[in-house]
């Protein structure tokens, strides 16, 4: 039995603050004390009362000068295209065609998978983000090259095997048949060893036949509990393009509900132009939506309709996505300064607490994960962030003279990037400290 305790301000969410007042939503300690025991929070107290119950023998942390929220969860996002980002001048189906197919061809090489594999881990934890929704590649290498990476940081991965049998290169398509028997293969594998967890990957409708789409609906259902990830609605020509292929279907969306695979724990990334049908799809399944602010601003594909995805009478659940290689940072602070200004200009006021909401339970949420990750609560698993409040001379200056915490939140949101994360904890352990000599630390393999 292995205890550790860490003493800082501290803040989680109880509810959703698009449907509560802040006050109802957020919970605040300014001076905490958390417990953890073999991975797991045991208990948040009030620092002064948790102290004087606290064993002589359990190693304390303090850290001054910071907020601990629970990890961020990145709920859209492509390790292969880590080595594209800030390919210039393109729209989306340009951008696939010039760049990232050209770039995924490369992870045919396992080596090459491995090497790029273990640098996204790192710079997932660099930005603090503890559990992402992950892309590979068309090639059964790439999924294992990023699951035995993330083993031996213990965090929480969903990926999987992209499936296109279609609309690409030649050296990047499977076939209905082969998408089908590798990513059970993958399944059987990966899914619930340690903490990783296989998303069912068809990569958007264009690059799927309908066999495809179908063989990939069937595997979901023969494999419960796990996850389906694709595109949806993000560029209008790929959206005119989607009639053309799928002339029967009423929209895009009911080209996926049609194969089935809407439901809880899938996940749609981008949903820009969407219909009220398609929202009122989306919340009669549970389907879930990635917002991916800087990737839909680095394309020009549009402004997600956040506050139409949130409506109280037909919710729908959303998380934020960093959408690496179209999008333009790890960093879920970075992103969220980009969602409030797609917020803004769609007429909305995006606050601070709906921001690390999204980037927290509400990311959890959408993945359905909120009974284990995403709060700072007893029996949750201990994956959280230490912000610097200090981290920049300018943070610094700016949160001087902040009134309270949600204008705290919102100077992070606005100034904050992977410099404020002073120490990313995973399951207890911090496998990432800025200011250590050796930044990032496998933790000892659980006995």
């Amino acid at each position: 039995m292995t205890q550790r305790a860490i003493r800082a301000p501290a803040m989680t969410f109880r509810g959703d603050p698009f449907h509560l007042a802040p006050g109802e939503a957020l919970q605040y300690w300014p001076d905490a004390l958390i417990l953890i025991e073999d991975g797991k929070f045991l208990r948040i107290d009030d620092a002064e009362s948790g102290l004087a119950a606290l064993p002589g023998d359990v190693a304390l942390t303090h850290y001054p000068d910071a907020l601990i929220c629970p990890g961020f969860i990145d709920a859209h996002v492509h390790y292969p295209q880590m080595q594209m980002i800030g390919a210039f001048g393109a729209g989306l189906l340009e951008w696939l065609d010039k760049y990232t197919f050209v770039a995924e061809q490369d992870f045919a090489d396992a080596a090459h998978a491995r090497d790029v594999a273990r640098r996204f881990l790192r710079e997932l934890l660099r930005a603090g983000t503890t559990t992402a929704s992950v892309y590979c590649t068309v090639h059964p290498q790439s999924v294992d090259a990023l699951f035995e990476e993330s083993v031996r940081f213990n965090t929480r991965m969903i990926a999987g095997k992209v499936m296109m049998d279609r609309n690409a290169p030649e050296a990047l398509l499977d076939t209905a048949e082969s998408g089908y028997a590798q990513s059970k293969a993958l399944i059987e594998k990966w899914h619930g060893r340690g903490r990783q967890l296989y998303c069912i990957t068809p990569r958007f409708a264009p690059s799927s036949t309908e066999a495809q789409l179908e063989a990939a609906g069937r595997l979901w259902r023969e494999h419960p509990g796990t996850y389906v990830q694709t595109h949806l609605c993000e560029n209008q020509g790929e959206i005119e393009w989607v009639r053309q292929l799928f002339p029967e279907r009423s929209s895009y969306l009911d080209v996926y509900d049609h194969a089935g695979l809407t439901g809880p724990r899938a996940i749609f990334g981008h949903a820009v132009h969407m219909e009220e049908e398609d929202f009122a799809c989306c919340h009669r399944t549970g389907s879930a939506l990635a917002h991916c602010p800087t990737s839909n601003l680095f394309l020009g594909s549009g402004l997600f309709r956040m506050f139409d995805a949130k409506k109280v009478e037909r919710p729908v659940r959303v998380g934020l996505g960093t959408d690496i290689g179209a999008g333009t940072s790890f960093s879920q602070l970075q992103t969220l300064g980009e969602a409030y200004k797609v917020a803004k200009l769609g007429g909305h006021a995006l606050t601070a607490e709906q921001g690390f909401y999204l980037a927290t339970r509400g990311g959890a949420e959408a993945l359905r994960l909120d009974d284990r990750i995403g709060s700072l609560a007893p029996g949750y698993e201990a994956d959280f962030v230490v912000l610097d409040l200090k981290a920049t001379p300018l943070l610094e200056f700016r949160l001087s003279h902040a009134r309270d915490l949600a204008e705290t939140l919102f100077v992070l949101v606005t100034l904050g990037d992977d410099r404020a994360i002073r120490a990313t904890y995973i399951a207890g352990e911090p496998v990432y400290e800025r200011d250590r000599a050796e930044r990032f630390v496998y933790p000892e393999p659980t006995p």
